[in-house]
């Protein structure tokens, strides 16, 4: 399984992890709470969330490597509609491990 992991600084972490959670849980059986959340998108790609004071960690795990840059885009897409009052520059994720 292939994972890649982004760290956003926002004062706002917790606030867009579960805009993201809420939003997705039409879909799919996502799990959230205060610090942390997952949205399984299909059996073979999830994304992990953790919030804190200082930002939001968001953690890619795809079966197949040609998965992860469509998922890490359609992640930001969203994050950044959540996000339009303030500007997030640049994401950039980097594989884990």
């Amino acid at each position: 399984m292939a994972v890649s992991t982004a760290r956003i600084a926002t004062p706002n972490g917790r606030r867009y992890m579960t805009q993201l959670c809420k939003h997705w849980a039409h879909k799919f059986e996502v799990a959230y709470d205060e610090a942390q959340g997952l949205v399984p998108f299909a059996p073979d790609r999830r994304c992990r969330m953790a919030a804190d004071a200082e930002g939001l960690t968001l953690t890619l795990e795809v079966e197949e490597e040609g998965q992860m840059e469509r998922m890490q885009g359609v992640v930001i897409d969203h994050l950044k509609r959540f996000a339009f009052r303030e500007d997030l520059g640049e994401v950039a994720w980097a594989p884990a491990g």
